[in-house]
């Protein structure tokens, strides 16, 4: 019978720090302290005064290097070493390696967090360590793939493992062999000694038979005195070297098997049980470290999805979605579960049942279209408080304020920015008051302090709300084998004819995305203007266009046997712009991106001069990848952007009355870096570029109103659903009124932020 314990994330990071190994040599007394007295674990009162069990990784640190050194030792004075110390010597920096990373990924109180046993020679320990143990103990150190799949498969047939325990068998399997070796370094060092005193005795006795072999008696009388207990690395190693050296020895070898006949035992069985204490050694040592290489090769997380009970359930998923999510985001949905079941009466199996009976109400009701359909509608959207209520969700304190947070977040945070700045202005008034100043200057001057407390607020504020609301990462399809073909996308490039290197300039980057993002159904177009002029062609026009037009040609030839779909150029000519007073391009970029979405629906061809490459698939575009002409798409991004865009629950849904999207995205922005090479070319660009956390145009790794509110801003590089993006802005603006459109096209089209896409 176990005992079942609150359980926390087997994957979080301990806070202990590092601890040099200690350098000094160890007694054999110690020694076999350690090997007899010493569990892997050992208890510990924390700061409130409740026990909790920690591993001895500090005492099993002393024991291996105790061994290493004393090891080190007779190798450098030339002694023989057993198989099983030298498979520590060559191995000791992993078994160092292997120590450090336990301590570093050991969380404090994590112990008692884990499901512990409750009777039995292990009672309190942690249930999972206590099945590497076993799984250690059937296998003699040799941990592989297989066994451990079978053995944890054969243990859940009878009892299920939380999620937390599944994630905590590599580490639990980690410590156990760390005791595993310790136990064998512990004999290693024990019997080097014993082999050294050996050494020494017949040294002695070799000296003296050289020199005066009557005196051999004198020696023997010395170490009979000693009263050496003759184990069988000291018996063994002290024959060997005194055995047929000298025939005054063989009434040493005499007084030997005497002593051993008092012991009830013969020389013989002595030495052969040394033979096959060393072979035993050799066999442990070198499957436990074998085995701690196997831990950092093998793919946990697959391991974890092929035994979870709550994986196996998810994947039910009545959208039939789940399995085609990226691992983050599935793990993401097995976190909640996790969490509710630690707060709920019911297991981690039952909460993930619910939340499929969930979906599975809302497919009958509501058509396979709906987004409750989908599982995570109740585990990461809109419908979790209905999953919490139907798993009857302790209501703690802590639970109530975030619940608070998110159903209220603007009056929760423009009221918390009022308050710190009545405060903090009215902390600064008060100082003015104080110095001296008069009333009249108060009142006049009032507006500078409240103006400076409401930047500082909105800053606290801000920080407050980061540390209070974890990041919330957008669900992601995952497209890893390839773009599917009811989502193919375009990248394009919103640009304009400057000169012939710039041309050139674009081709080439043109080509980098390519071959960063291979996908078939994936195409690449540059969307051109000509730049303002004072007529609607100038002498340089032709030739401009003749260079890109050639460059994409160039490379559908290059790339003709990917396939002939991949390059596109679209450019427009110039029109008249009374208000401007020039001839430029329709509405700048603004109308580029718009009078290509009814290009790709069919429409508006005559908007443009020259359309060069295979269009005819491009009706079949769902979504448009819009970057600056001096914007990279790093390797997959294209991939990343596509699957989160395409995920259910990020599927835009529009009101009917404004056509406004209310829910999911019609626009996603991705993050933006400073590449390397870029961030030295000024003065200006380095100051920006190296302005880590502070700049939310290069650095935003996570953002506040897509935290909180769920929604991003949308900076013109990024992906957006063509349909989306037509119904919810198609006559929204008037022309010449807009030039910074990025803003308003994502409020319109609801953006939100992808913080871990490039």
């Amino acid at each position: 019978m176990q005992r079942l314990q609150t359980n926390e994330e087997a994957r979080l990071e301990a806070a202990r720090a590092e601890q040099p190994l200690r350098a000094e040599l160890f007694s054999v007394e110690q020694l076999e302290r350690h090997a007899k007295g010493l569990a892997g674990w050992h208890t510990l009162a924390d700061e409130n005064g409740n026990d909790r069990l920690l591993p001895r990784l500090s005492e099993n640190e002393e024991v291996l290097l105790a061994a290493y050194q004393a090891v080190t030792h007779a190798v450098e004075k030339g002694r023989r070493v057993a198989p099983a110390g030298e498979w520590l010597l060559d191995n000791f920096y992993l078994v160092e390696e292997q120590i450090r990373t336990a301590r570093r990924h050991f969380p404090k109180g994590y112990s008692v967090e884990l499901p512990q046993l409750a009777n039995g020679p292990r009672a309190g320990y942690p249930r999972v360590y206590d099945i590497g143990l076993e799984l250690i103990s059937h296998v003699d150190g040799r941990v592989d793939a297989v066994s451990l799949t079978s053995f944890v498969s054969a243990y859940q047939s009878v009892q299920t493992m939380r999620l937390g325990e599944l994630w905590a068998i590599p580490i639990m399997l980690r410590l156990a062999l760390i005791e595993n070796l310790r136990r064998v370094a512990a004999r290693i060092r024990a019997g080097r000694a014993d082999r050294d005193r050996a050494h020494e005795w017949a040294e002695k006795m070799l000296a003296v038979v050289e020199k005066n072999p009557g005196d051999v008696v004198l020696v023997l009388a010395d170490l009979a005195k000693a009263k050496i207990n003759l184990t069988s690395a000291f018996t063994a190693e002290f024959v060997r070297r005194i055995q047929g050296r000298h025939p005054a020895l063989s009434f040493v070898m005499g007084w030997l098997e005497q002593r051993l006949g008092e012991q009830s035992t013969t020389l013989e069985q002595l030495v052969a049980a040394e033979s096959q204490a060393q072979a035993g050694d050799q066999v442990s040592i070198g499957n436990s470290i074998t085995s701690l290489r196997f831990l950092g090769s093998m793919d946990w997380r697959e391991f974890v999805e092929t035994l979870s009970a709550v994986e196996h359930t998810l994947r039910g998923d009545p959208a039939d979605v789940y399995g085609d999510m990226n691992f983050a985001t599935r793990d993401r949905y097995r976190h909640v579960v996790e969490q509710i079941a630690k707060n709920s009466p019911l297991t981690e199996e039952a909460v993930a049942a619910r939340a499929i009976e969930l979906a599975r109400a809302a497919l009958a009701a509501h058509g396979p279209q709906a987004r409750a359909a989908h599982v995570g509608y109740f585990l990461v959207d809109d419908g979790l408080p209905q999953l919490q209520k139907s798993c009857q969700r302790r209501r703690t304190p802590i639970f109530l304020a975030k619940r608070f947070l998110h159903r209220f977040p603007l009056a929760n945070y423009l009221g918390l920015t009022l308050i710190v700045t009545i405060l903090l202005g009215a902390l600064a008034l008060w100082g003015a008051h104080e110095a001296g100043l008069g009333a009249g200057w108060l009142i006049a001057l009032a507006m500078l302090p409240i103006w400076g407390a409401l930047h500082l607020s909105l800053a606290l504020v801000t920080v407050l709300t980061s540390l209070t609301v974890p990041p919330r990462p957008l669900p992601r399809l995952n497209l890893s084998k390839g773009i599917t073909s009811d989502h193919r996308s375009l990248v394009v490039v919103p640009t304009m004819l400057s000169s012939i290197a710039a041309v050139d300039d674009m081709v080439e980057a043109l080509e980098i995305r390519y071959l960063a993002n291979r996908d078939p159904h994936l195409h690449f177009g540059l969307l051109t203007d000509y730049t303002d002029a004072p007529q609607q062609t100038m002498p340089a026009d032709a030739a401009l266009l003749e260079r890109v037009k050639a460059g994409i040609e160039n490379l559908q030839q290059k790339y003709a046997s990917d396939r002939e779909d991949i390059f596109f150029l679209f450019h427009r000519p110039r029109k008249w712009n009374e208000s401007e007073g020039v001839w430029m391009g329709y509405e700048r970029k603004r109308g580029k991106l718009f009078e290509l979405n009814a290009l790709l629906r069919g429409n508006g061809r005559d908007n443009f001069e020259l359309i060069f490459g295979r269009t005819g698939v491009l009706q079949n575009v769902e979504y448009v990848i819009t970057l600056d002409t001096d914007t990279q798409l790093p390797r997959d991004a294209a991939r990343e952007m596509i699957g989160t865009m395409a995920h259910p629950l990020n599927r835009p849904v529009f009101d009917p009355k404004t056509n406004l999207v209310v829910r999911g995205y019609g626009i996603l922005q991705p993050r933006v870096g400073v590449a390397l090479p870029s961030a030295n070319k000024s003065r200006y660009v380095k100051l920006w570029a190296g302005d880590a956390g502070i700049d939310p145009y290069t650095q935003t790794v996570s953002d506040v109103y897509q935290d909180l509110f769920h929604e991003g801003s949308f900076i013109g590089k990024g992906i957006y659903d063509v349909d989306a993006f037509e119904r919810s802005l198609k006559g929204r603006f008037p022309e010449n009124t807009v030039l910074s459109h990025d803003l308003l096209e994502g409020a319109h089209a609801r953006s939100g932020l992808m913080s871990d896409v490039v």
